[in-house]
């Protein structure tokens, strides 16, 4: 027996869906918020590197928060993105990168991870702050003004030479070069 779909069911879905919405768009602004993303002890290393940088204290006070840099704006690759992470809070629940020591034995790969999709994206998430076409080449320093000019003619993206800009730009261990070498041949 079919039941007829009623007004007063089709106002419930309608409410319960506007409700789904609302909630889940909160889920993902308290997500992205610094203070979630830095409350796992192990981003503590990166909070403090952060803090050095200018894209935490500026003249024009303006401030990249870890969303900003770490999260892709548009919602397909933030919903990738977000699914991702789940690796980074599993590393923290196993203890995979809960001490220091743990956190640097890993920051290699992690940093290269990171680039990788930077890369990917033509750096998409620095271009929402960051664009050839706003900077001001005059007002940069010589050496400044000469490599955004040649980036820009080349079709170079921000990671290919920023790539300690935020945080501190890890040292590629020996077997790094080892693997990439044996993985040419």
């Amino acid at each position: 027996m079919a039941r007829k779909l009623t007004w007063a069911t089709g106002l419930v879905i309608f409410v319960a869906g506007i409700v789904f919405a609302g909630l889940f768009n909160m889920g993902l602004a308290y997500t992205n918020r610094m203070e979630f993303c830095t409350s796992c002890h192990s981003m503590q290393v990166n909070l403090r590197e952060y803090k050095e940088t200018v894209h935490y204290k500026n003249a024009s006070g303006v401030r990249a928060t870890c969303h900003d840099c770490h999260v892709p704006h548009d919602f397909i690759p933030l919903m990738k993105a977000k699914i991702l992470a789940a690796k980074d809070v599993w590393g923290e629940i196993t203890g995979k990168i809960g001490t220091q020591e743990k956190y640097e034995a890993h920051r290699w790969e992690m940093a290269n991870a990171v680039w990788k999709k930077m890369k990917a994206s033509n750096s998409a998430t620095c271009r929402s702050c960051h664009s050839f076409e706003a900077m001001a080449f005059d007002e940069q320093g010589r050496s400044a003004r000469k490599r955004h000019s040649r980036a820009e003619e080349r079709g170079e993206t921000c990671i290919d030479c920023h790539t300690g800009i935020a945080h501190e730009e890890p040292e590629e261990p020996e077997d790094a070069e080892d693997a990439e070498e044996e993985g040419e041949g």
